[in-house]
């Protein structure tokens, strides 16, 4: 297979998980979270690049650290999730770009893990994308229900008997994997864009809630694959032309739902 083969089928891949993934951040109101835990993650990446360790693996040792720092800080008397995650999102960003300061002689170039490089993608980064979709597959088919439920009725779910915790812990794993995968194609600043733009998307054309997540991983794999070939006709970077195709799918869909809106009235 070849670098441009392997590159349309990891858009596809992580595009795909992307926009499943997206859907319990939009839904769940995880959207500045996940934005937090994007840019949080670019110290884990550059200090893994130091260690010779891969970055991925970085990535997934800093959101581990950054989602247990947002739980501390947001249990703190008059704070909360939105204060933990500027924090964190403004002090990662700074760490990562003192450690490259730090380390001019990097290996990689740092710009590579800000705005990705789908194209130079390995086997590895593949894989992993393939193994954290087909567990969020498994992960949203059996508990579902339970997400849904949390997620809309949150009273009436701990009436129900159900303990909130560990669907938000299967949440919160759910997006921090999805942030580590997508970091290699889009990289840490544009990553946000592929997990929350499809399935905003997805949510303005959707009748129903199960639509969303037919719908979202269709959009995110179609903004990859779009991107990808803009990327090459136009010779540009990859990562912001995936990010701007899958903003352009939301605004299709912005425009779609406002047409429709209107149509009614004119019907009326």
């Amino acid at each position: 297979m070849g670098y441009f083969e392997q590159a349309l089928l990891a858009a596809v891949v992580i595009g795909a998980l992307s926009g499943l993934v997206g859907t319990l951040v939009v839904l769940r109101k995880r959207t500045f979270f996940a934005q937090a835990l994007t840019h949080a993650t670019f110290p884990g990446a550059v200090g893994a690049t130091m260690l010779g360790l891969s970055i991925p693996l970085g990535a997934a040792v800093a959101s581990v650290v950054i989602v247990g720092l947002m739980t501390v800080i947001g249990q703190v008397r008059r704070q909360g999730s939105q204060v933990a995650s500027g924090i964190l999102l403004t002090a990662g960003f700074a760490l990562g770009v003192l450690l490259q300061s730090l380390n001019p002689a990097l290996p990689v170039r740092v710009d590579s893990f800000l705005v990705g490089s789908i194209l130079t993608v390995t086997p590895g980064d593949l894989m992993l994308a393939t193994g954290v979709f087909v567990f969020a597959l498994l992960a949203i088919g059996l508990f579902g229900k339970q997400i849904l439920f949390s997620t809309f009725d949150v009273n009436g779910y701990r009436a129900a008997g159900y303990r909130e915790g560990p669907i938000e812990a299967l949440t919160l794993v759910l997006i921090t994997a999805t942030v580590v995968t997508a970091m290699p194609a889009v990289g840490a600043i544009l990553a946000i864009a592929l997990i929350a733009a499809p399935a905003a998307a997805a949510r303005l054309v959707s009748h129903t809630t199960t639509h969303i997540f037919v719908i979202a991983p269709v959009i995110g794999a179609a903004s990859g694959v779009i991107g990808v070939f803009l990327s090459r006709a136009l010779d540009v970077a990859a990562g912001p032309a995936i990010a701007l195709t899958a903003a352009g799918f939301f605004v299709l869909a912005l425009a779609m739902r406002r047409s429709q809106q209107m149509w009614l009235r004119l019907k009326a």
